[in-house]
């Protein structure tokens, strides 16, 4: 479980094909605090570190993973946004985040407003996720607001700190994010269905 609070950035500095899986070597300022077998949110991607040298660990992404998430799309130089775990007694800054990507969104325009950006998203509605007006959505592992709902597109702002400290500085229109949607909103859009049926 995990908040969309990013704590640091990592470097890839090795991707490494295994059959269907990738496994991705990164560098990061607190891999000291790290040890194998902890769950790490990569992008909002929960990945499990099966290595550890100094200040690079490992982690895998298996075929499953790289079908629903935009992991495939790393290279060697790329700028990954990093949680660990939520602690059971600290503060939820963000909102419930379960580290499993729902689907993958595309950016759609960037545009700056005097000291904070707007970024839309588009992505494929048939896949029957919703956003809501000021809900809660986690894109590439950052929690955020939605400003502006639609069928299959939404908007967030972002703040100076939140752009300077994650990935959203580097970020492009034409860039697929991972995007995991309210994990209750999920729950009640199902209940509705259940009910319906």
């Amino acid at each position: 479980m995990f908040t969309g609070i990013i704590e640091q950035t990592a470097r890839v500095v090795e991707v490494k094909k295994e059959g269907a899986n990738i496994h991705f070597t990164l560098q990061s300022d607190i891999t000291n605090e790290f040890k194998i077998d902890q769950s790490i949110a990569h992008n909002g991607v929960c990945l499990t570190i099966v290595d550890l040298n100094e200040d690079l660990y490992t982690v895998t992404a298996i075929d499953e993973t790289l079908k629903k998430t935009n992991l495939g799309e790393l290279k060697v130089g790329n700028t990954v946004n990093i949680e660990r775990a939520m602690l059971m007694n600290a503060r939820l800054d963000g909102h419930i985040v379960q580290g499993h990507v729902d689907q993958t969104g595309t950016c759609i325009n960037v545009e700056e407003q005097d000291g904070s950006w707007i970024f839309t998203f588009r992505y494929d509605s048939a896949l029957n996720n919703v956003t809501i007006e000021k809900g809660s959505i986690c894109i590439n592992g950052v929690s955020l607001t939605v400003v502006n709902s639609k069928i299959n597109e939404f908007s967030v702002a972002i703040i100076p700190y939140t752009y300077e400290h994650t990935g959203f500085k580097d970020m492009k229109s034409g860039e697929i994010v991972n995007l995991e949607f309210d994990v209750i909103g999920k729950y009640v859009k199902r209940l509705m269905e259940l009910q319906n049926n």
